[in-house]
């Protein structure tokens, strides 16, 4: 896959939780957002190509922190993605997603 291909993949996964509040009180570091990101990204793959996610896919949404990810979530990803989708499919992970949640460029209806 080319390079730009996999950065819109990796974006778009990422926007797949980006809509998820962090945890009260959870304090992460860069290298622990990083690594976070990264285990998503990987977990939840399969999900751009139109599958349901996975049930490693699902874990990851559940503990992913919405500081880790909100910072990617520009006008130019949000166009790029289904936000209805993405709330649906993170509330099937048994995940809430608060209504009016601002994350990056987007606030959840």
């Amino acid at each position: 896959m080319e390079r730009g291909g996999f950065v819109v993949l990796m974006m778009c996964l990422l926007c797949l939780v980006s809509v998820v509040p962090m945890a009260k009180g959870a304090d992460t570091t860069p290298s622990e957002c990083k690594r976070e990101k990264n285990l998503l990204v990987g977990a939840c793959k399969p999900v751009i190509a139109g599958f349901n996610p996975s049930a490693a896919c699902c874990q990851r949404v559940r503990v992913t922190h919405a500081e880790c990810v909100c910072p990617y979530l520009s006008p130019k990803v949000a166009n790029l993605i289904n936000v209805n989708r993405s709330i649906r499919q993170i509330q099937g992970c048994g995940r809430t997603v608060p209504h009016n949640f601002k994350c990056g460029s987007v606030t959840t209806p």
